[in-house]
């Protein structure tokens, strides 16, 4: 079993990748070769240190970092979310991604808003063990769909006036996958520990099959060992009563007086301008707001028009307020 701890995101994504490559066997589910880890354990002590970026090596697309994060969160399945992100599309059933989280974590069958259960029953016993989100529904994820979800579920854990959240996956992909989910979870940890009135604990990632595709296997042997911190984000928390109604405002790209989540909506809207060939209103609406969501959006779009070669995108250095 693979297990690491560490204080950010890009230490946690880059020892995943080299202990794959140095201890993995390889594998073809599917007919797709793999080099695969069979147990694996990733603590992030500071979970608000949750975005991966290494130039030149993986840098990610932060409007899909976003709109995923606030697709899921409101408990959307609409395909909007194309707009980030066009191969989701190929795997689509009956005109939908059949494995979104959003309608499970909101909606389980239509009736239950798992977050919301959570919320309540840690408020009404703080130590409960009782604290569980399910996404894998085995009656919908056996029926030969192609999109079945990886993640099996989350817990809570209140102790001690700290929240503790653990991911189990069934499967996840290092390179794609993993940087993506870990925005996503650690969004998800802090927004639970505001609205209990909780310090944010550690995040734990459990995964059953941890793998690296054969097409990034080169680029992963490239990585630092040493690679440096990533950034932490300011504080995100809304209060509960308000968070839906500041998800659909973030959605078509609405400012709603928040630091972050304002920056979250101004890189929705600027993807969206850029997308359609609106290149100067793209920058200058991703200049409006501040943060790591926002300042990376800018570097990669100077990346895509090749102002600055991909080997010279710096890491960020967003300042911190606590």
């Amino acid at each position: 079993m693979f297990v690491t701890t560490a204080d950010s995101a890009n230490a946690l994504f880059t020892r995943a990748g080299k202990a794959i490559l140095s201890q993995g066997r390889s594998v073809a589910p599917r007919g797709m070769a793999t080099a695969e880890l069979m147990g694996a354990y990733l603590k992030l002590t500071n979970p608000a240190a949750r975005m991966v970026h290494l130039g030149p090596y993986r840098v990610l697309n932060p409007a899909f970092a976003a709109a995923e994060t606030v697709w899921i969160l409101s408990g959307s399945s609409a395909d909007w979310i194309h707009d980030f992100n066009s191969r989701l599309a190929g795997l689509t059933d009956h005109g939908a991604l059949q494995g979104a989280y959003g309608p499970r974590l909101r909606r389980w069958h239509g009736q239950l808003d798992q977050l919301d259960y959570v919320r309540r029953q840690l408020t009404r016993d703080n130590e409960s063990r009782r604290a569980v989100v399910q996404i894998f529904d085995p009656g919908r994820d056996t029926a030969g769909h192609k999109d079945v979800p990886c993640t099996l579920g989350y817990r809570f854990y209140l102790r001690e006036g700290r929240l503790e959240m653990h991911t189990s996956m069934r499967s996840q992909d290092v390179w794609l996958g993993l940087p993506y989910d870990l925005i996503t979870t650690t969004v998800l940890h802090e927004l639970m520990a505001g609205w209990l009135g909780a310090e944010v604990g550690d995040y734990h990632h459990h995964v059953d099959s941890l793998h690296l595709y054969a097409q990034h296997q080169d680029t992963a042997w490239s990585l630092a060992a040493d690679a440096p911190a990533s950034p932490a984000w300011q504080p995100l928390g809304i209060p509960w009563d308000d968070f839906d109604l500041m998800l659909k405002q973030v959605t078509v790209g609405e400012a709603v007086g928040h630091p972050v989540w304002d920056g979250f909506a101004a890189v929705l809207a600027s993807y969206r301008l850029w997308k359609a060939g609106r290149r100067d209103e793209a920058r200058a609406r991703a200049a409006e707001a501040t943060g790591p969501l926002p300042e990376t959006l800018a570097l990669w779009y100077d990346q895509r028009e090749q102002r600055i070669p991909l080997a010279a995108m710096p890491i960020p250095a967003i300042p911190v307020k606590r």
